[in-house]
């Protein structure tokens, strides 16, 4: 396990405890306690945790999530698949990401990337989001430049949609867009399960050179209330749990399938 996967793998077990400590890291980690200690003290310089004695909590840092944040079954799936969605992305691009679980995996990925870290006088990551979460996690890297893109917050995903959001949009250019979704189908598209965020996704991705679903297996063959319909959306990113019958399916739909490899430890 590399430097980048221990410090995403620390802030997981905050995500889900609220609090670790450096015997459990070394426990769970298979770190010496003084790795342990150097990591805690690196991601609490980046105000990404409090340190307390013998540990850290995630403290004045952390914000309450909607539930679906909290109580998720395939995180471990979505972390794999927010990997193989960094490694498509080069220093200093721009990118879209819009709200959404999966999304917020690819967030924290990126937060802890070393080479997004080194000092530059121009941002080494832009990032345009209607996410209001992914924007106050990602804010406090001074190599990130971070643009929301405005509009009402949905309360149950923090994402922010309606016509202001359309309008931001509309004048930007990315370099990438992922997008998450509650379903898709092969041929059928992307669903997802709130119309005005179904308009912000399909808008972004159109801004996008190239647009990106982020959905873990359990989503496939899934469809939600609203469509995408105004992007052909040919590139997806999941996990090993896809089907070779699904695989199959989608590629012949025309679909590029990237399926997340595991993490090398």
């Amino acid at each position: 396990m590399n430097r980048t996967e221990r410090l995403t793998a620390i802030l997981d077990i905050l995500a889900a405890d609220g609090h670790v400590e450096v015997d459990e890291i070394v426990g769970k980690l298979g770190v010496s306690p003084a790795t342990a200690r150097r990591d805690l003290d690196s991601l609490a310089n980046e105000r990404l945790l409090t340190r307390t004695r013998g540990g850290a909590t995630s403290g004045s840092v952390s914000y309450d999530l909607p539930g679906r944040y909290n109580r998720d079954d395939h995180a471990e799936e979505k972390q794999l698949i927010a990997h193989a969605a960094s490694a498509l992305i080069p220093k200093g691009a721009v990118i879209g990401l819009c709200g959404g679980t999966t999304s917020t995996a690819l967030a924290q990925v990126l937060s802890t990337r070393e080479d997004l870290m080194v000092h530059s006088n121009r941002p080494t990551l832009t990032v345009v989001t209607n996410a209001i979460n992914i924007a106050a996690q990602l804010a406090i890297r001074p190599n990130f430049k971070i643009m929301v893109t405005g509009g009402i917050v949905n309360p149950r995903s923090y994402e922010l949609v309606g016509p202001y959001a359309d309008s931001i949009l509309q004048r930007v250019a990315l370099d990438f867009a992922f997008i998450g979704v509650n379903g898709i189908e092969p041929g059928a598209g992307p669903t997802t399960n709130d119309e005005g965020e179904a308009s912000v996704n399909s808008r972004m991705a159109r801004r996008a050179s190239e647009a990106y679903i982020l959905a873990d297996a359990s989503k496939i063959g899934k469809r939600a209330f609203a469509t995408m319909e105004e992007h052909d959306f040919r590139n997806l990113i999941t996990d090993a749990r896809i089907t070779d019958e699904q695989l199959a399916a989608f590629r012949e739909a025309g679909t590029n399938v990237i399926v997340a490899p595991p993490l090398e430890h």
